[in-house]
């Protein structure tokens, strides 16, 4: 893949370059505080100290607290070629949180030492690309995140003095690489991965003839560097995995333990009462037989320990008025044979 060469983050860089740090001459301000016109507060020694506003010899213009005649606390500095200043001051210098804009259009908000963007920032360019992340000494330094406009690229990892350095992600709108750059070029080994699920392994390299042509012409600057692939992953399809629910015999013994106590507490007799089972029973073996009634014909009464009771009682009075019966047909049918014996006498 000799298109995906360091070709395509040489040219963004280039339109970060370009976008300047000249308009570092218009953060000088006039530092002789006591010279121009002044309307404000001032202490017991005549100093201005306390709110002002200043008209300044070469132009510019503050608005802001003053302490011993000097700018500190917050406020607003004015160039005459339109640029300005919002924020903090220590002693004549932009000193704390504030942002600054330039008449090119650009601005930068965050942090400030000693008139330096120095911690955390966001500088928007000219061009509309942008920068946030650490800063040292008025230059991109640390960790931070450079947006590309035109393209959309975006370069996420590590700065020295102003040039991207260390480890870091270059992402382009379908395709990121992963791995070191130097003097900011990517460098050694590393990764293209692709947004359709592959990778493509290399690492940058520095052709023989470029080392001769450097040793030639004794330049300070690296030629951009040629990538070489190595590998290409294959492509990993992702399937979304279903859970199947377990079948009686995968499931537990304290399933089918819990199962059974759910049985017996609803398919069981309550107080008496009879109860009618939800669902026919049949028995397989039972087919085509004749002698065997149908499973239709299975009684679906549930044995009842009262019900029972009462049917062996009612058993039980049957057969004693049975006998009773019995013995008066015999007691008769005796006194019958005894009336003829006397008649026939």
């Amino acid at each position: 893949m000799s298109d995906l060469s360091s070709e395509e983050e040489t040219e963004d860089t280039e339109s970060e370059e370009t976008e300047t740090e000249d308009t570092e001459d218009t953060e000088a301000e006039e530092t002789e505080a006591d010279l121009g016109e002044y309307d404000g507060e001032r202490n017991s020694a005549g100093e201005r100290h306390g709110r002002g506003k200043a008209q300044l010899p070469n132009g510019d213009t503050y608005d802001g607290e003053y302490e011993h005649s000097l700018r500190n606390g917050q406020g607003t500095y004015r160039f005459k070629n339109g640029a300005y200043y919002i924020g903090q001051y220590l002693q004549n210098k932009k000193h704390g949180h504030g942002v600054f804009f330039y008449p090119d259009g650009s601005k930068y908000e965050g942090s400030w030492v000693n008139d330096q963007r120095h911690g955390y920032g966001e500088y928007t360019y000219a061009n509309g690309d942008t920068y946030a992340g650490e800063w040292f000494n008025h230059n991109r330094h640390g960790q931070g995140t450079y947006v590309y406009k035109d393209t959309g690229s975006k370069y996420v990892g590590g700065w020295v003095n102003g040039i991207q350095e260390g480890e870091a992600e270059l992402i382009h709108l379908n395709h990121r690489f992963r791995g070191k750059f130097l003097n900011g070029n990517p460098v050694g080994r590393g990764k293209y991965v692709f947004d359709i699920g592959c990778e493509q392994h290399g690492e940058y390299i520095q052709s023989a003839e470029d080392k001769e042509e450097e040793e030639e012409e004794e330049s300070s600057l690296l030629a951009a560097p040629k990538w070489k692939a190595t590998e290409i992953t294959k492509l990993t399809l992702w399937t979304p995995s279903v859970k199947k629910a377990p079948s009686p015999s995968e499931a537990s013994p304290a399933a089918a333990a819990a199962a059974g106590e759910a049985v017996e507490e609803t398919g069981g007799a309550v107080d008496g009462e009879e109860t009618m089972p939800t669902n026919a029973v049949t028995d397989e073996t039972a087919d085509g037989r004749d002698d065997e009634p149908s499973p239709r014909e299975v009684s679906s009464e549930v044995f009842s320990p009262e019900k029972h009771a009462e049917e062996e009682d009612e058993g039980s009075r049957g057969e004693e008025e049975n006998i009773h019966a019995q013995e008066d047909q015999g007691t008769a049918s005796l006194e019958d044979k005894e009336d003829e014996s006397k008649e026939a006498e």
